[in-house]
């Protein structure tokens, strides 16, 4: 899969710049962030993603419906889009959150 980033912050998180004082993520999270980057732009397909229980892959429905979601860590879950062009899929990175935030 191809990745995409849809805000300047989320690209920088990945190829490890400084970001932001708005965007900051303790080390581990960045670590984590990087290593779901990566399982995604090794994946082929959506499906690729199933076998990984640790990611809790999901597709929401409601006001986010088109968004699918995955987990970085136990409080961190990263939002995205996928859309077919032609064989290859294109991931757009949309979004990190803390779910504790998420929830309130």
């Amino acid at each position: 899969m191809q990745i995409v980033f849809k805000q300047e912050y989320l690209s920088s998180l990945y190829y490890n710049q400084t970001a932001d004082k708005k965007h900051r993520f303790q080390p581990e999270v960045v670590k984590k962030y990087i290593k779901v980057i990566n399982i995604l732009k090794n994946a082929s397909r959506v499906e690729d993603l199933f076998p990984f229980n640790s990611l809790n892959y999901e597709k929401l429905s409601g006001d986010k419906e088109g968004i699918e979601t995955v987990r970085v860590n136990d409080k961190y879950r990263l939002e995205f889009q996928t859309e077919r062009m032609e064989s290859e899929v294109i991931v757009t990175i949309c979004n990190i959150f803390e779910l504790s935030k998420h929830y309130q």
